[in-house]
This record gives structure tokens, sequence and C-alpha cells, in this order.
């Protein structure tokens, strides 16, 4: 193994040993196999290539202080890898499974996650396919169900420090009563456009309104997004934004800590009334915001110091690292160990 630079990773695909799969086929699921190799065949009809029939999910894999390795709320990632699986008709992976197959994974490819201390994790990718050939469109008879694992630093280059984010318009993420819900990756093709015309003016992801009316804050780029006001945790409400799990366990923060929380709708208009604002997610944890541009109305909206983040997301940010890396008790129960 090359030695590799914990404290300067990036949050982007390194290889590693092994990956493990499960066709089904025939009806059924297959056994785990293991494979060194980071490439499918697969028909040319498949499916994942034609009728979109492809959903993922994102996790990590932590080192202790302890020297033990920690999952996170896996079975939260099973149960909406399931509710993906249904949302577009693909044969759904069993919560079983799943776990062997994450678990398998990780253990098989130990030596890549990363020490305590570096900030840096192991991601764990898994994805589901549909591999049958369908000329019509409809929903393929076999699938292969693929775990795959690499070390990553931050998402954001700067760690947990302020990005300012821009109000997007132009582009819909997600169509109301579409695939929205769903870790599906035509959600994030979807994106790709608006993310590009967001980094090329400066800024670090866009806010995406809700693609009825317009009115209400969406999604912040690939993540959930939320805003303090007072005491109070804000996160919108809409059938088109996907389930954070990141986002569920800060609400769960939030509450043990006191603080009200309110899933709702959010007119655009209350971003001058937040106090801090941040996106969430598996990658990134928490974004603290600092800057919100609308280019269509040449509305500016800023939050606390320029440079720090605000002193909810801190706490919140601290409170959850600390719970997944086990710096303090999991109350909660949402730490699994790697046996």
């Amino acid at each position: 193994m090359e030695n590799i630079d914990w404290k300067n990773l990036p949050f982007a695909y390194k290889k590693t040993d092994f990956n493990v799969r499960s066709y089904f086929k025939n009806g059924e699921w297959g056994e785990i196999l293991v494979s060194d190799s980071e490439f499918i065949n697969m028909h040319m009809a498949s499916t994942c290539l034609h009728y979109g029939q492809e959903i993922f999910e994102g996790l990590k894999a932590y080192s202790g202080m302890d020297g033990k390795i920690r999952l996170f709320r896996w079975e939260e990632n099973a149960k909406r890898m399931i509710n993906s699986a249904r949302g577009i008709l693909m044969q759904e992976v069993p919560v079983e499974l799943f776990r062997e197959a994450v678990f398998k994974a990780v253990r098989l490819n130990e030596k890549y996650v990363p020490p305590y201390g570096f900030g840096a994790t192991l991601y764990i990718r898994p994805f589901l396919v549909g591999l049958g050939p369908e000329v019509g469109v409809k929903a393929a008879k076999e699938y292969l169900f693929v775990v795959f694992v690499t070390p990553v630093g931050p998402y954001f280059r700067d760690g947990f420090a302020p990005v300012d984010i821009m109000i997007c318009r132009k582009f819909d993420r997600a169509a109301p009563r579409g695939t929205g819900s769903y870790k599906v990756g035509g959600n994030y093709a979807a994106s790709l456009q608006s993310l590009k015309e967001a980094h090329m003016a400066g800024f670090g992801t866009t806010l995406y309104l809700d693609a009825c009316e317009k009115k209400y804050i969406d999604e912040a780029g690939p993540a959930n997004f939320f805003g303090i006001k007072g005491n109070t945790y804000v996160t919108p409400k809409s059938n088109s934004i996907l389930p954070s799990i990141t986002n569920m366990s800060l609400m769960q923060l939030a509450e043990d800590e006191g603080m009200k929380v309110e899933r709702r709708l959010i007119p655009v208009e209350e971003l001058s009334e937040f106090d801090e604002v941040g996106a969430c997610g598996t990658a990134a944890v928490i974004t603290p915001i600092r800057k919100i541009v609308d280019p269509d109305t040449n509305k500016i909206y800023e939050y606390g110091d320029k440079n720090e983040p605000g002193p909810v997301c801190k706490r919140l940010y601290q409170h959850l690292t600390a719970i997944q890396t086990g710096d303090i008790e999991d109350k909660f129960g949402w730490i699994s160990y790697l046996e």
C-alpha cells in the first residue's frame, strides 16, 4: 500500500483493494462476491444505460481515538435505498444484504480507513443498477448491487468553513412529484449545469427554489438546507427533497439541546430573517453559508462573521462529528462497530 497523505486527502475517488457485488437473477439475490476489478460487464441494452434505473447511497466509516472503526446510521441508508428502488421499480436490496455487503467492503479495505485526528474518513458507496437488457421502456429483470469504498478528505477544500452560494431560478433539480426524494443519478445530472454556472461565478453551490412556483427554498446543491432563527432550527418541507440522514440527525441533536425544530415551507424572502444558514449532507456534514446572492433580484443575504461558522452551526457540527468518531457518548444508538 502506498503512503497516503491523510491530512491532505481530496474528496475524490482513490482505488482500494476490493469491492463486493451481488447479482439479482431468476427472482433471487445471489451470494456476495469479492472483486478486485474496478469495472463492470453489462449488456449494451441494460436499463441503467437507457432508462435511468440507477440508485446509490453514501455513508462513512470513522476511526476513533480508541482505534475502533465506526459506521454511522447505516440502517437509514439501507431504508432509503429501498425507498429509492421502489420509486423507480427496481429490485429492493434487503437490509440484511445491504449490511453484510457494506461491512464486508469496509473490512476488506480496513487499511484505507483514515486514522483518527486527520479529518478524513472512508467513504462508502453502495449502488444498484438495472442490468437486464430492454429496448421498450420497462423495468429490468436483472440487477447488480455493488459496494466500493474510498478514503476521502473534506468535501470542500477549506473543510468546515463558510461558503457563498447563489439562488438558481434558471434550472430545476427535480420536478414536483418526480424523483427528487429518491437518490437517483438523474437528479444529480440535472444539477450539473447549474453547479457549473455557480462555480464559474465564484460560488460554492446553488440554492434551488421549488420547481412549481419559485417561491420556496428547496435544496442547496446536492445537500439539504437549514436556517437558524433564534432558538429554532428550520428546514424545508418538500416532496422533491432527498431525505438527508445528516439533516435528520441534526434535527434530533437540535431538539436534544432544547431547540425548536420546524420542517415547513420556507419563502425565499425569509432568508433575511435567519441568524445562520447552512447546507448539510454525508459528504460535508455541515457547510456553513456566509452569503446568498440572488442574481435575479440583486438581493444579497449575509450571515454572521464572514470567516467563521455561526455558533449554532459550530455546536451542531462538533456534536455530530464527536458522536461519529466516538469522542462523546452515542446515546441515540447511531453507531455500529466493525466486528
